[in-house]
């Protein structure tokens, strides 16, 4: 959550850095504003809204500095006002500062300096900061010339000794033109290391138009940058050697293209994003998965008694599939937990037990925290990750990279169907170490190579179908998803879709639980999605279906091909290809999304900034 962006160079750094936060604005866009070093002095330009207004503010300014700071925000303490918006400067004018996280101990912070005399204008965390880094700036010596230190840095980095909580920080002084200090814990930082530029922000989306070699912070390390060079240190004062990584995408990976939207594009990215996800990862044989990442042997993985996966939101949902799949075809048993809940829960584990995290963005602070909350423990930790250089890419044990490039939108599409994908392959993977023979190897493998054509054949033959549907359904304004064993996680996901970005109160349930309450809301105001596919269990799903429109409800029917229902069952029926069990999942999740989609853009919604939300959460 938060956007920030950096910039020290030859250039203007106005432009750049609102073309940073255009690109961040997905991160938070509750307001946006800069800061520009210009004359001896902080220029500060900031309005609450989207980036488009913080343009139009800064047009009034006449920004020529070279080296500057910009935030857009995702509120956390204060409501949304131009006082409240990033950045902040202290009340002696000589210190601006962005921040994402929380600051935990700012109210106790505040009063100290309130007593030395400090003013504030705002409601929030972050301008305590800014006045204690004032406050120890005005106590620090000057350091003698010849000492390799910087009374700036100091000054920041004595005054996160005082911070209880969460933040990734940038900052600007009068009297240091040309340098930035920034500082990482809980909340990313990248450095781009351009031609004679640095580029701050915290995601390579901000920066990857302007270089791809890139420097990752970890948790405790601060960033000097100052003209022609840049220093790492931990708060411990030891020398960081920094280790320059290249991104693998360029901008045109996350820029619009032909698409109206970001959903939209990723949606309609998902047979590629899937190829990648699965490319190189197959046996010789073709009857297994294989993953190089795991730093597991075989041995190693045939020890294991229990799996628990851990995951947030969406990546919760993929869980509770990869759940199903790796006990029906493992028979090996798995747990899933909220990861916002595991570390504060004393869960009983076996000694045999692995982890799996997922998180796309891999910096889901609560998953962050679940996974160091495991390898406490001792525990073998894995993630499933779409962004090299995360911190939870770093901090696993091993894991398996998504590879489905930058995924912009608010709502996740295909970082969402790659999980299920590797969740299916890794149900796999560990079912042929076990049990499963050759020939039910080869066929699951065959199945899970055929996903990105069948979902390319849903988007090509459902989606102005779907489009139709949505039309009839937008004025609604609740909705159930039901749909049973693996598919009950994609009715999850379809609620949670729903909700997310067409602001329709919507629930997703079991559908044989529909009886157990749920069937109270049903009504002729309360339409029905249904999971309805050929198998053992299509009869008892039907009934189900019937019983909603016993009560007058209205019926939505995602099946696959071949399925016949009784007349006047299903209101609209959506058809599947008919496929191997274990790939369901993933084709049945793309009619949701477009579901989701296309209501929204009917009601009128932002479809790739919803209300209250961000694309990654990382403050708790």
């Amino acid at each position: 959550m938060c956007g920030i962006v950096g910039y020290v160079g030859k250039q203007k750094a106005a432009a750049i850095l609102i073309e940073g936060l255009k690109r961040l604005e997905y991160r938070g866009y509750d307001s946006a504003g800069i800061a520009v070093l210009q004359g001896g002095q902080i220029d500060i330009a900031k309005k609450t809204g989207r980036v488009e207004n913080l343009v139009k503010e800064a047009a009034r300014h006449r920004f020529t500095g070279t080296t500057g700071i910009g935030h857009t925000r995702w509120a956390t303490h204060g409501g949304v006002t131009d006082a409240n918006a990033h950045p902040h400067a202290s009340s002696d004018g000589k210190f601006a500062l962005i921040h994402n996280g929380v600051i935990e101990n700012y109210s106790g912070m505040k009063k100290f300096l309130a007593g030395k005399g400090y003013a504030f204008s705002s409601e929030t965390d972050t301008e305590a900061l800014c006045n204690l880094i004032a406050y120890h700036y005005a106590k620090e010596p000057e350091p003698a010339p010849d000492s390799g230190k910087s009374r700036f840095f100091e000054s920041v980095r004595r005054a996160l000794m005082h911070v209880e909580g969460t933040y990734g920080i940038a900052a600007l002084c009068t009297d240091c033109p040309g340098e930035i200090v920034a500082a990482r814990k809980a909340s990313p930082l990248v450095l781009g290391v351009g031609d004679q530029e640095y580029i701050l922000a915290s995601d390579v989306a901000a920066l990857v138009s302007r270089t791809q070699n890139v420097v990752y912070l970890k948790d405790g390390e601060l960033l000097h940058i100052t003209p022609g060079e840049f220093s790492i240190i931990t708060q411990n004062e030891e020398d960081v050697d920094p280790v320059v990584d290249t991104v693998s995408w360029n901008i045109e990976a996350a820029s619009l293209g032909d698409y109206k939207h970001y959903m939209e594009k990723e949606i309609f990215e998902q047979p590629a994003a899937l190829e990648n996800s699965m490319r190189g990862r197959f046996s010789e044989d073709g009857s297994t998965a294989n993953f190089g990442g795991l730093n597991l042997t075989a041995a190693e993985l045939r020890q294991v008694d229990r799996i628990v996966f851990l995951g947030c939101g969406t990546a919760w949902h993929a869980c509770l599939v990869t759940e199903h799949l790796i006990e029906r075809y493992a028979r090996l048993p798995v747990e899933v937990e909220y990861a916002s809940e595991f570390r504060y829960r004393n869960t009983p584990l076996d000694r045999n037990t692995l982890f799996f995290v997922l998180s796309q963005s891999g910096e889901t602070i609560d998953t962050l925290g679940a996974l160091r909350e495991a390898k406490r423990k001792g525990y073998k930790v894995l993630a499933i990750n779409n962004t090299v250089g995360s911190s939870i890419a770093r901090e696993s044990d091993g894991g398996i990279y998504q590879h489905v490039g930058p995924e912009i939108g608010v709502a996740s599409t295909k970082a969402f169907t790659s999980q299920i994908l590797i969740g299916a392959m890794l149900a796999l993977y560990i079912a042929r170490m076990r049990d499963m023979s050759y020939n039910d190897g080869l066929a699951y493998a065959q199945a899970i190579k055929s996903v990105p054509d069948l979902v390319r054949r849903v988007l090509e033959t459902q989606a102005a179908h779907i489009r139709d549907i949505a039309k009839r359904y937008a004025h609604y304004q609740d909705m159930l998803f039901l749909g049973r064993l693996s598919l009950f996680p994609i009715a999850l996901e379809g609620a949670l879709k729903l909700k997310e970005i067409s602001y329709i109160h919507a629930e997703g349930y079991p559908a044989a639980e529909m009886k157990h309450g749920p069937i109270a809301l049903v009504s002729e105001k309360c339409p029905a999605v249904f999971f309805a596919p050929k198998g053992e269990i299509f009869n008892k799903l039907v009934s189900s279906i019937q019983e909603i429109k016993a009560r007058k409800g209205k019926t939505i029917v995602i099946t696959t091909e071949g399925c016949e229902f009784p007349p006047g069952v299903a209101d609209e029926i959506i058809h599947l290809p008919d496929c191997h069990e274990a790939v369901l999942p993933v084709i049945a999740t793309i009619p949701v999304q477009l579901l989701s989609y296309h209501i929204a853009l009917e009601r009128g919604c932002d479809v790739d900034k919803p209300r209250n939300l961000a694309k990654s959460v990382t403050v708790e």
